[in-house]
C-alpha cells in the first residue's frame, strides 16, 4: 500500500470546503468562507484552526454536506453548531433564543470596566442565552447577578448556560409596573439588550425566520422596551449605580432623551460599537430627590 502523502486529506478537505464557499455565497450568505470552515470543523469534530489535521473521511464530508445544506437555506450557523461565543465565554443557543451578537461585546466591555462596590449587584434585563451575565460573572466573580427574561424558551437556555454559577436566573417581565421592588436603590449595574427593534423593519432570512420575534420587535418606533427599563433602573440603581442599554441604529438620540427625560440620570453618553455606529447609551443615577 502506498502512504498517504503529508496533507492529502487536509487537500480533500480544503476543496470540499471551497465548493461549499461557492454554494453559500450563491445561497447570499454574508461570511461564506467563514461559515464553510466553522461547519466543517463541527462536522470533523476540531476547531477551525485546525482544519489541517482534520480527515476527510466519508462520515464527515457527509455530515459536512447536510450542514452546508441547511446553511444555504439560511438556517444560523449558530444554530447548527449549537453556540455561539461571546466576549470571554461561549453559550448554547438554538431555536427560541435571540444569538448573541458581536456588536454587543462593546457594552460587555464598557460595563466591565465601570468601578463598582465591593460585591456589587449587577442586572442583565432580558438576558437571553444569558450571555452578557455569563460574561459579566467571569469579570466579577464577587458579583451578585440577576439575569432577567420573560420568554420561557429563552429562560431554558440561560439556566442551561449558566449553571454552575451563582447567577440567578429570574422569569419577569422587565416593563410590569413595580417589578422587584425589593431591588430599589441596591443595584450597582444594570445592562440590557433589549427588544429594539422597530416594527417592520426590513431583516436578513437568518434573523427574520429563527430569532425570536419577542427579541427582536420593540413597537413602532422600537423604544417600547427601552423606555420601561429606563424607568425601571431609575428606581433599581443606587445612588452613582450606572446602566447600559442597547438600541437600534436608528435611535440613539431617543434613547438619550429617554434617559434625560427623567431628570434621575447625569452623564448620559451614546456610545459606539467597534464599526462606528450607534450602539448604546450609559447613564449614572443621580441621588434620590436629586
Amino acid at each position: 500500500m502506498i502512504p498517504a502523502r503529508p496533507g492529502a486529506a487536509a487537500t480533500s478537505l480544503r476543496q470540499v470546503i471551497a465548493d461549499a464557499e461557492k454554494t453559500l455565497t450563491a445561497a447570499g450568505v454574508a461570511s461564506p468562507r467563514a461559515d464553510a470552515e466553522i461547519l466543517a470543523a463541527h462536522a470533523a469534530g476540531t476547531e477551525r484552526g485546525l482544519l489541517a489535521f482534520a480527515d476527510a473521511t466519508p462520515e464527515v464530508v457527509e455530515r459536512f454536506h447536510g450542514l452546508v445544506a441547511q446553511r444555504a437555506e439560511r438556517v444560523p450557523v449558530q444554530h447548527l453548531i449549537g453556540s455561539e461565543a461571546f466576549g470571554p465565554v461561549v453559550v448554547a443557543v438554538g431555536p427560541g433564543v435571540f444569538i448573541p451578537r458581536p456588536e454587543t461585546e462593546s457594552l460587555l466591555e464598557w460595563a466591565v470596566a465601570q468601578p463598582l462596590s465591593e460585591h456589587p449587584v449587577i442586572v442583565d434585563l432580558c438576558t437571553g442565552s444569558g450571555a452578557l451575565a455569563l460574561a459579566l460573572q467571569k469579570a466579577r466573580p464577587d458579583a451578585r447577578i440577576i439575569a432577567i427574561d420573560d420568554a420561557d424558551d429563552a429562560l431554558a437556555y440561560a439556566r442551561k448556560n449558566v449553571a454552575g454559577t451563582t447567577i440567578e436566573v429570574v422569569k419577569a417581565d422587565v416593563t410590569a409596573p413595580d417589578l422587584l421592588p425589593e431591588l430599589d436603590g441596591t443595584v450597582d449595574l444594570i445592562v440590557a439588550n433589549p427588544p429594539y427593534i422597530p416594527d417592520g423593519a426590513g431583516l436578513e432570512p437568518e434573523v427574520a425566520q429563527h430569532d425570536p420575534a419577542h427579541a427582536l420587535f420593540g413597537g413602532p418606533d422600537g423604544m417600547t422596551v427601552i423606555n420601561a427599563i429606563v424607568e425601571l433602573a431609575a428606581r433599581w440603581l443606587r445612588e452613582g449605580g450606572r446602566c447600559g442599554v442597547e438600541h437600534d441604529d436608528t435611535t440613539s438620540e431617543r434613547t438619550v432623551a429617554a434617559f434625560v427625560r427623567t431628570g434621575r440620570y447625569d452623564d448620559v453618553t451614546a456610545r459606539h460599537d467597534l464599526t462606528g455606529r450607534p450602539r448604546f447609551v450609559t447613564a449614572t443615577a443621580r441621588p434620590m430627590g436629586g
